[in-house]
Parts: structure tokens; sequence; C-alpha cells
């Protein structure tokens, strides 16, 4: 599968996993240490506030989680499952996740919880739209999955298999930029606030643009 996405994949991905892991910084610190990027932790918390009988904590895990099924059921609706391909409406979903997280920002400025489930939203549509066009391959919302797949690439090749090189500097890739992201987002979050959703979401309307740029380019040269 990693040897049919373009060359610019790697670059996207850096910047894509840049903006989850600024999104997921800023919740932690600005949410009660709650985080929104993966649905690990919220499920945990949900499990153990249902234990404490605290049911006004247990619906606020249950819509963060929800919002996030939602943002992905909007890729889903909007780019479909096929692979990777122009036509499809990759920059649109890009500018939804950008408008997400500003409506996140404003909400959160007002101490309103629909900002935590905004954030959510943005995240479960970015994390549904590279699932959808790399096969699960590219997840930029979490890191999990890439950390125990280059654990079985290093068990693999310790049994003499070659590595997915490609593969292996994907990850590396996306593993990075989650965590500059969450610096960033931590510095960025001690200056300004909730004001520092501002930055991925500006992030994700420029990968949007350079997106539409890109393929009204391609779309020319095709038919020249």
């Amino acid at each position: 599968m990693i040897s049919k996405l373009p060359k610019w994949v790697e670059a996207s991905a850096f910047v894509l996993a840049f903006i989850a892991g600024s999104v997921n910084a800023i919740a932690l610190l600005g949410f009660n240490h709650q985080g929104v990027s993966h649905l690990t932790g919220s499920s945990s918390l949900l499990g153990v506030e249902l234990a404490k009988a605290n049911y006004a904590e247990v619906i606020h895990l249950g819509w963060i989680i929800l919002s996030f099924v939602v943002g992905a059921g909007l890729s889903g609706f909007a780019i479909g499952n096929e692979s990777l391909r122009y036509g499809r409406r990759y920059g649109f979903a890009l500018l939804c996740v950008a408008l997400l997280l500003v409506l996140s920002m404003y909400f959160l400025n007002l101490s309103s919880n629909l900002g935590h489930y905004l954030a959510s939203a943005a995240c479960g549509l970015q994390n549904a739209m590279t699932s959808t066009f790399s096969g699960a391959l590219m997840r930029t919302t979490h890191v999990t999955g890439l950390f125990t797949d280059l654990g079985i690439i290093i068990g693999l090749w310790l049994r003499g298999h070659s590595p997915d090189k490609r593969r292996v500097i994907l990850y590396l890739i996306l593993i990075t930029g989650f965590i500059v992201g969450g610096l960033i987002g931590a510095i960025s979050f001690t200056h300004l606030t909730f004001y520092a959703m501002l930055i991925p979401a500006a992030l994700a309307a420029l990968l949007a643009g350079i997106y539409f740029v890109c393929r009204q380019k391609l779309i020319q040269s095709s038919s020249s």
C-alpha cells in the first residue's frame, strides 16, 4: 500500500501529525487533562467514572467519544473509502478540520464544553481521512499503533526479514510530527491559552490551500 502513495505524503504526514499533537497537548493542558486526539484514554476514564457513578462526567466523556465518531463519519460521507486520488474531497475535509478547530477555540474561550467536542470531532475527521486513503497505514492523531508497528518491524528484522525503509521513515516522521506538535502546542498554550488552537487550524487551512492549487495544476496539465 505505501508504495502506491505519492512522494509528498511524507511531508503532509508530518504536518497532520503536528496538528493532532498540538491539539492534544492543548486539550491535556486546558481540558482538565482530557485528550481528544484518540479515544483510548477517554474510554478508560468512562469506565472509571461509571464505577464512581459520576454521571455528569460520564455524559461529558460520552460526548467526546461520540464527537470523534461523528467527525470520522463526516470524513466517510465526504470522501468515501477509496484510495488516494486528487478527485477526492481532501481539501474540503481539511477546511472542515480548520473550521472545527476555530469553533473549538471560540467555545473554549466561553468555557463551554462544546469546544471539547468540536476539537474531538476535528481529530476524528482527520484520522478517518488519512486512514481511508492509506489503508490505515497513516495514523496521524495517535502513535500507539505506530510504535507497535515499529516493534513488529524490528522483530521481523531480527528474524532476517528486510524492513520496508519507506514505511519505517513514514512512521518516524509521524511520531516526530506528533511530538513536535505537542511541544509547540504546550508552549503556545502557555502564552496564548485557547487561542493556540489557531496554529493547528491555520496549518490545516494551509494544507487545504496547497491541495487545491496542486489539484488545479494537475487538471490543467492533463487537459493541455
